[in-house]
């Protein structure tokens, strides 16, 4: 009786063990006698023990992080970089078939490429454009991927660390930028106040009695201090004008 029972668990013990369940984002690589049969899944598929082997493959995006690189800019500048990738399987046959370990593959690539393509850049080119070093990166690895049936979607730059002697070195660049644009600006505004005050000149020489306007007003404005003695000369030549108004008036009264 022990005989059958044995033989009806095993059999029961098989049955059961063919079935296998795959959620949504997961595939089955199907090999029949270690020879490629199909992909299955989602959902219940069949598996027979012993002459069929199942690899589940995982659809879901990877979030993976590359390691910070060294990496040694055009312009001779030793940087550390890290970055973060994102990718996913698309196709199931190629990432088991293709290549031994995709994960390790793609991290591997993925810091190679990261130290290749930075290393053709200038340190400011990292800084500034940071948006198209991340564009450049994810489309080599997105190239170079598609065969192991891999789409990287994104790739992003984190971090870029300085040394402190460099980032010392970029402040007093920054500061001399700074200066210099100050500078500009000063000369600007006195070629402007200079073409002003030509042009003011001008227009009071055109009416006598314009200078003489701007001068009382001058003396208004400095005796609203009283908290000091102020002397102020008064040119000879304004009060000659002066003069001359007065004998001028004279004559024509008489």
């Amino acid at each position: 009786m022990l005989l059958p029972m044995a033989i009806t668990l095993f059999v029961l013990g098989v049955a059961i063990s063919m079935f296998k369940v795959l959620r949504e984002y997961e595939r089955g690589v199907i090999f029949f006698l270690g020879r490629f049969q199909k992909v299955k899944g989602p959902g219940l598929i069949i598996v027979i023990p012993v002459i069929q082997q199942m690899v589940r493959v995982d659809l879901r995006t990877v979030v993976m992080d590359v390691p910070s690189q060294d990496v040694i800019s055009r312009d001779n500048v030793s940087v550390r970089v890290n970055a973060v990738i994102y990718f996913r399987v698309i196709d199931a046959q190629k990432a088991i078939i293709n290549v031994e370990n995709f994960l390790q593959a793609t991290s591997q690539l993925a810091q190679t490429t990261l130290r290749s393509v930075l290393g053709q850049h200038e340190l400011d080119e990292m800084l500034a454009n940071r948006e198209m070093l991340n564009n450049d990166i994810q489309a080599i690895l997105d190239a170079r991927t598609d065969g192991w049936g891999i789409k990287v979607s994104n790739v992003e730059i984190k971090h870029i660390d300085l040394n402190e002697t460099m980032i010392r070195a970029i402040a007093r660049q920054a500061e001399a930028e700074r200066t210099r644009r100050a500078k500009v600006i000063h000369a600007s505004g006195e070629m402007e106040a200079s073409q002003k005050l030509v042009e003011a000149a001008n227009k009071l020489t055109t009416e006598p009695n314009a200078i003489m306007l701007r001068y009382l007003q001058t003396l208004t404005e400095i005796a609203g201090e009283k908290n000091s003695t102020i002397l102020f000369p008064m040119p000879m030549a304004l009060m000659d004008s002066l003069f001359k108004e007065v004998k001028q008036q004279s004559k024509d009264k008489n």
